[in-house]
């Protein structure tokens, strides 16, 4: 810039945020019709760089406005007001097989967005950076409290919205990669919901024996939500991914303990009902491993291990029995779990009970496995630990602008749904 042109401005509206909100990039005191890069930047937990970039013009008053202007090349085309977060992929030279995911949501995300001069795609290290602001993305609103608790042999963490409550609660069980997984519980709590992410998946030393848990403690994790003094215990909901969603069908349909309000269920197959322990699902999951394909970069797709959907009703949850409002969630071209399939077997079982007024089915083209909360990037296939201790890379699906289109739509229509039948108001009624 010139000694006679004034300084560009960089704001960003709001810096700080939860992270599905929206947030506003703008450049003023550009030149008219100045070519700039507009550039996020994440340095995450695990010590890798991501990147997201749009080549944007100033209009004629020397304005770049990212949810008004077309990018014009970069990591996203097109007016995309959060095309640099949804965009999001490791630095050239990172690592393989890369996941973005928050593992201490008592801290934000920091988010770096800058501005540099020209249309670049490569070389920011050295690039003339005019302009920078720190973000912040958090999972977790102020006064949440985060509670780790252990009771009855449990592990999870508790997630308690501010006020005294007592407040309606939501089960949060993730997938098969295990582990104690907290930011949609977090981001839940920032929007009024008690939520209990347990982790189940590890297995434990049960009378002097290594097993998988089963139903017990399950159902131990509901009661314990349900007898908290500020939890509302006939508004608890249950909400799995992938493998979480098919425990959470299988406990509701056959546990005498598990009567949820509703089920959000994302990514599901209902193949494989949990009657006794995990084990003895994986056991079944395992007779089918010579199902198992791999791509042409070797990335794994596991959805044949619970193909073709059975006719033998003894092989899947009756979901016909089910008592409560179940949304399923869709990605039409997962990978990993038959979803769709899945899917379309859950309706026709439900239409025959007669019970299918209480299903609610969002099925989204070009959208893969792993439907996160809105604006995270969309991750076509990453590093997997399976159950033998083998790390492969899996093959999740998806492309990356329908995917993310689909985040952002399957999240606002799930808490719409929670508010439904957890509150009994619509979103916009609520008060």
């Amino acid at each position: 810039m010139s000694g006679r042109q004034p300084c560009p401005v960089l704001s960003v509206h709001p810096t700080r945020a939860l992270v599905d909100e929206g947030f506003a990039v703008m450049v003023e005191m550009l030149p008219p019709g100045f070519a700039v890069t507009l550039r996020a930047l994440i340095h995450s937990e695990d010590n890798d760089f991501w990147e997201a970039y749009g080549h944007y013009v100033s209009d004629d008053t020397g304005c770049v406005k990212a949810a008004e202007h077309s990018s014009l090349g970069g990591s996203y085309d097109g007016v995309e007001p959060m095309g640099l977060l949804w965009s999001m992929k490791p630095v050239p030279g990172s690592r393989t097989g890369l996941r973005l995911r928050k593992k201490d949501v008592r801290t934000p995300l920091n988010v770096q967005i800058l501005l540099y001069k020209g249309h670049m795609s490569d070389g920011f290290q050295d690039g003339n950076v005019l302009a920078s602001v720190a973000v912040e993305r958090w999972y977790l609103a102020p006064g949440v409290r985060r509670i780790c608790t252990a009771e009855n042999g449990l592990n999870g963490t508790l997630f308690l919205p501010p006020g005294p409550g007592p407040f309606p609660a939501v089960l949060d069980l993730w997938g098969g990669g295990g582990g104690l997984v907290e930011y949609r519980s977090a981001l839940l709590a920032s929007h009024g919901y008690a939520s209990l992410s347990l982790e189940y998946m590890n297995p434990r030393i049960i009378g002097g024996t290594t097993q998988f848990v089963g139903n017990d403690y399950f159902e131990a994790a509901f009661n314990m939500l349900k007898d908290h003094p500020l939890v509302c215990a006939e508004r608890i909901a249950v909400m799995g991914l992938s493998f979480g969603a098919s425990v959470a069908l299988g406990l509701t349909v056959n546990s005498p303990v598990v009567e949820p309000r509703c089920l959000v269920c994302v990514s599901a197959s209902h193949i494989g009902p949990v009657k006794g322990s995990l084990s003895d699902v994986f056991a079944e999951i395992s007779k089918n491993s010579n199902n198992t394909r791999y791509d042409e970069e070797n990335r794994v797709i596991w959805r044949d291990l619970l193909l073709p959907i059975p006719d033998d009703p003894s092989k899947k949850t009756d979901v016909g029995r089910l008592k409560c409002p179940l949304l399923l969630i869709v990605g039409e071209d997962d990978q990993n779990w038959p979803a769709s399939e899945s899917a379309e077997d859950i309706k026709q079982m439900m239409e025959r009970a007669g019970n299918s007024h209480l299903l609610t089915v969002l099925s989204y083209p070009d959208t893969g496995h792993l439907i996160e909360p809105p604006y995270s990037p969309h991750t076509r296939s990453s590093n997997f630990m399976s159950q033998q201790r083998a790390k492969v890379i899996v093959l999740w699906g998806g492309h990356t602008v329908p995917h993310s289109k689909a985040q952002e739509d399957a999240w606002e229509k799930t808490l719409a749904f929670l508010q439904e039948h957890l509150y009994g108001t619509s979103l916009g009624a609520a008060s």
